[in-house]
């Protein structure tokens, strides 16, 4: 071996840094907090020093090489890596870094990391690609791939039969099997272009897209319900949707990436664009009680960081996400840096409990016809608008009529309340029988829970809380997000607290997102605010100013019934006051999540009014103008005798004036509509911009808990710097990742593409392209692909067809004992690809070859048969199984529930969808045997397909019957070729047996015969059903159904 290292080029990239990644790289590589000796031998500089100064490696000398010294020492204090770290090299491994550094010691940067460029492909001409078909071998796929061959003394392989082709692409590329009709047209056509139509046909179909989707779900950790433990439903399908047209419509895959980074900050977005970005907002998520929001809302953020780097970069962010990355090229803070740009949208750290809100940002999914609608009520709405502001403030006899008479001007008529619209009227002086008297509408009194202690109040007594008791106010206060509203109550308090909720009309904080109306104090300041999701669907604003301590304060806080934060206002002692904008986004309701009163000084799981005093609470059905709001305060605004007119103008137009009243009904009206169509439209989450950026900053070991210094957006320098023209957010950061001289987006999603035609990518690790990861096997391939996929203008499509269309994947997947001794795993390709069916290929393929297949594309989740209880082990929740079609989808529309996913699939191996996952697991156990005998979808399938074959035959009953024949037809519909003589006599064997049995048990045969949903087929003999379903069900576990050959 030594001798041979010798005679050869030892190459860097290949042997030596793979290394020096497993066994040094750990105490010597990126991470400072671990590195020892100040000695980084990831870096050149730390290899080879600065200007020959300081280095470990002397190119020429490995003699006087401080590297080869260390891992050849014979003391074993000196020895490196020490045998602690649980690492050791062997005599070849050290023999090829002396080797190495004798030879010059040439560095190179890890391969991944440089920009791809186009290979010098050797080869010859196609005649010498042995047996493979020359008439594609012009494709420089074929000709790496025999260059390959001939490195390593390999041959190709035949090509593969036609049945087998056929079933081979048709399964790699639609996710289904080929029909019969499919198989005997395309044996019939002899031509050359034969195949080649199948293929744009494939490529064509809608299926295409449902496949494709299929494997990138898993990537986009796609499922039905939030995870964690309540692991409640929330409808992300409109994403799947998406998925599945864009990829039926090639959309480039440039744009694929960045409309899910960053479609919501294009120029004029479209509803599409918006929608991809629920990408980001697929992680799961949780309410449980206890649970600190801001701890969870960091967790978000680091699943978008780590299923970006997964999913477009091929790396292992998550690793620098506590510390440095210990093999690869990104700082603890330059994770951070990435972590900026997908931290900077409104958002909870916890969704609702009691409500259901999609958690915001979100995106209403209207219909066409639905949009047509709210486009028309939102003009009807600003023109009804306009036309109030016109009436405001236009000329008005009526006013000036109504200011000579001095009988009404000020005292009003004595039978009509001066301020109109009073519904609550509390004076909080005595609480009798733990009730509070409600002077305006006596049937609606107050109620008490708790012992709050009588405090000398305003004119009597008020009421002082312990932020655990309550005052709450039934039929009273139940307004809507289009009714306008006022409310006074007079407060006092004795200690700025942080946080204190004084009054809402709401369910619990965190467990409702606040849902409702809320008057809070927030570090003393008055916070009013009217929510359906807290903090992104939600208008608040908030005093400047703390309120005074230790005094009586009257509070009123009021709404105009517009949806907008202009419409609140917070008035102190009857005077206007300083406020800020919090938020200002209400699109949806403010009522939910199940009954609940207007309270004062307690919310569930929120800090109540501990210590605060309460007085006087009234409550109206409008809102009031700010002369009556002083008059409230002082009960003189309306009687001065020389009143501004100006105020008293404002005072007319919103309680007296009959043409002002008929319109802001009117447009009431109008916005109940508008509110009633938005509220029962759907709507998903997606990303939106704050306003202003987060302040973002490194966590210490990741907690959210220890920030330190601030970042700015950014990417790991040696990967590829950010540059300084493009805009620090996300759409920054798509443009940075598809830039064609990106060294990484390319290869890693052609690789993605080789992985689903060949069953590996050209790098084993698709989750991993960094110096831990496997090695390309054909870098010139890779490289060669990258370019012409971005050359191709990102067309996936185009490059499925190239793959599937060369030589080197019709071969024949048989191995000879040459290759199997020489390339066991095929990773030289000198075979034709051969795996085991996906999850969802297994049991869709049962479905079609039955007839029972839904071809329905797009749409809901659905529940097909699992076994019983399992939900309610999880969560408590009982299985809502289907009927009809929801039971025969394809398993992609499988509703996916996190805590328990559809058992069957996650026994063939499907992601559990938690977190990214680039490839999945490949597992042989008994359990698949189990699955496919017993599970009644398999069991159900074998029993339909059994008829199907049978009720084609035209004498399914006489004594005579073609069983040969059924069987043969149920063989093809699985397999995708006629059974051997060997296979053909063991299932006609297989069928005499299991036909005695069930015609000497008829009961048994009845129950075989009518498993599942559809109804039996009646005019078929019970006992040869079953026993040709048995048969079924048996060619549905052999290796040529199972198998992609």
């Amino acid at each position: 071996m030594q001798s041979d290292q010798v005679d050869r080029k030892i190459e860097f990239q290949t042997e030596i840094r793979p290394l020096l990644s497993r066994t040094c790289f750990e105490c010597h590589g990126p991470d400072e907090a671990t590195r020892r000796g100040d000695l980084r031998l990831d870096q050149k500089e730390g290899l080879f020093g600065v200007d020959g100064d300081g280095g470990v490696v002397l190119p020429g000398d490995p003699a006087s090489s401080e590297l080869f010294l260390r891992i050849t020492a014979d003391d074993r204090r000196d020895l490196m890596p020490p045998s602690k770290s649980g690492h050791a090299l062997t005599s070849d491994q050290v023999e090829a870094i002396r080797t190495w550094i004798q030879q010059g010691a040439i560095w190179e940067e890890h391969w991944s990391f440089i920009s791809p460029e186009p290979p010098v492909i050797s080869g010859g001409s196609p005649s010498d690609l042995g047996e493979i078909q020359a008439d594609s071998a012009v494709d420089p796929i074929d000709r790496i791939v025999k260059s390959a061959w001939s490195a390593e003394g390999l041959k190709g392989s035949i090509p593969a039969d036609r049945e087998t082709l056929l079933r081979r692409v048709t399964f790699d590329l639609t996710g289904l099997p080929p029909t019969i009709p499919e198989m005997e047209s395309f044996l019939a056509d002899e031509s050359p272009a034969a195949y080649d139509r199948v293929v744009d046909r494939l490529l064509a179909s809608s299926a295409f897209g449902e496949r494709m989707a299929t494997a990138w779900l898993d990537l986009a950790r796609f499922a039905d319900t939030h995870g964690y433990q309540s692991d409640v439903d929330r409808p992300m399908w409109a994403y799947r949707d998406w998925v599945i047209r864009t990829f039926n419509e090639n959309l480039p895959y440039d744009d694929f990436v960045t409309w899910q980074l960053a479609g919501d900050l294009l120029p004029d977005a479209t509803a599409d664009q918006r929608l991809a970005t629920a990408f980001n907002r697929l992680h799961r998520q949780t309410n449980e009680g206890g649970s600190v929001e801001e701890e969870f809302r960091v967790e978000y953020v680091a699943d978008r960081v780590h299923t970006f780097g997964t999913a477009f970069l091929g790396l292992t962010t998550e690793c620098a996400r506590c510390h440095s990355h210990k093999f690869d090229p990104i700082s603890h803070e330059e994770y951070y840096e990435l972590f900026a740009f997908f931290d900077d949208i409104d958002e909870s750290g916890l969704y609702s409990h009691f409500t259901g809100a999609v958690p915001t940002p979100t995106l209403l999914l209207a219909t066409a016809e639905t949009q047509t609608r709210i486009d028309d009520l939102r003009g009807r709405i600003a023109a009804a608008e306009s036309a109030i502001g016109v009436l405001e403030s236009a000329e008005s006899p009526a006013f000036e009529a109504w200011m000579d008479d001095a009988s009404l001007a000020v005292t009003g008529d004595p039978l009509t309340p001066l301020i109109p619209g009073l519904v609550g009227d509390y004076p909080l002086d005595e609480i009798v029988d733990g009730q509070l008297e409600n002077l305006a509408d006596p049937a609606r009194s107050g109620r008490v829970s708790g012992a709050p202690v009588p405090v000398p109040g305003i004119d009597s007594t008020g009421l002082r809380m312990d932020g655990e008791n309550n005052l709450h106010f039934p039929g009273v206060g139940e307004f809507s997000r289009v009714d306008p509203f006022t409310i006074a109550l007079w407060v006092r308090v004795e200690t700025v607290a942080d946080r204190a909720v004084v009054l809402h009309r709401s369910r619990a904080w965190t467990d409702a997102g606040s849902q409702g109306y809320q008057f809070l104090l927030e570090n003393g300041r008055v916070s009013w605010s009217l929510i359906h999701f807290w903090p992104g669907d939600a208008i608040g604003i908030r005093t400047l100013e703390p309120l005074p301590v230790s005094e009586w304060v009257e509070v009123v806080v009021a709404y105009d019934g517009s949806s907008r934060a202009s419409g609140l206002s917070i008035h102190l002692n009857g005077d206007a006051v300083g406020i800020e904008v919090v938020r200002d986004h209400l699109t949806k309701a403010i009522t939910g999540g199940g009954p609940g009163a207007m309270t004062i000084g307690q919310r569930f799981r929120d800090r109540g009014f501990k210590g605060g005093e309460v007085d006087h609470l009234r409550v109206f059905d409008r809102r009031l103008s700010p002369v009556e709001i002083r008059h409230l305060h002082d009960d003189e605004a309306l009687q001065t005798p020389d009143p501004d007119v100006h105020e008293l103008r404002a005072y007319f137009n919103g309680s007296v004036d009959p043409a002002q009243q008929a319109a802001r009904l009117e447009l009431q009206t109008l916005r109940r509509e508008l509110a009633g169509v938005i509220d029962g439209t759907r709507e998903i989450m997606v990303m939106a911009e704050l306003p202003e950026p987060r302040e973002s900053r490194v966590l210490e070991r990741g907690r959210y808990d220890r920030p330190m210094q601030v970042v700015q957006p950014g990417t790991p320098d040696r990967i590829r710097a950010f540059p300084a023209h493009l805009p620090p957010n996300r759409l920054g950061l798509a443009t940075w990742v598809t830039d064609p001289e990106h060294p990484l987006t390319a290869r890693v999603a052609v690789n993605r593409l080789w992985s689903i035609a060949f069953g590996r990518g050209i790098v084993a690790t698709p989750e991993d392209f960094g110096s831990q990861g496997m090695r390309p096997t054909h870098p010139e391939l890779l490289d060669r692909l990258a370019l012409d996929f971005i050359e191709s203008g990102w067309d996936v499509k185009a490059m499925l067809r190239r793959f599937v269309v060369s030589s080197t994947y019709r071969q024949a997947s048989a191995a000879t004992a040459e290759s199997q001794a020489v390339d066991p795993e095929n990773l030289f390709l000198s075979r034709g690809p051969s795996a085991r069916l996906t999850a969802e290929m297994v049991r869709d393929q049962a479905l079609a070859a039955s007839g029972l297949l839904v071809r329905k594309v797009g749409g809901p989740s659905v529940h097909p048969y699992q076994p019983a209880g399992l939900w309610q082990e999880k969560s408590g929740r009982v299985y809502p199984q289907g009927t009809g079609d929801a039971l025969h989808r394809r398993s992609m529309y499988t509703f996916w529930k996190r805590t328990s996913p559809p058992p069957s699939m996650m026994l063939f191996d499907a992601a559990k969808r938690d977190v990214c996952v680039a490839r999945r697991s490949s597992t042989n156990t008994p359990l698949q045997a189990l699955v496919l005998l017993n599970d009644i979808q398999f069991v159900e399938a074998a029993r339909v397909l059994a008829e199907r074959v049978m009720s084609g035959t035209a004498s399914a009953q006489a004594a005579d019957v073609d069983h040969a024949g059924q069987i043969e037809h149920a063989f093809r519909l699985l397999t995708g070729r006629k059974p051997t003589g060997r296979e053909r006599e063991i299932l006609e064997q297989l069928h005499a047996e299991e036909l005695e049995v069930f015609e000497s048990d008829p009961e048994a045969a009845l129950a075989v015969a009518s498993v599942g949903e559809p109804p039996r087929h009646e005019t078929l003999d019970p006992a040869r059903t079953a026993a040709m379903t048995v048969v079924c069900s048996t060619i549905m576990n052999t290796d040529a159904a199972v198998m992609k050959r």
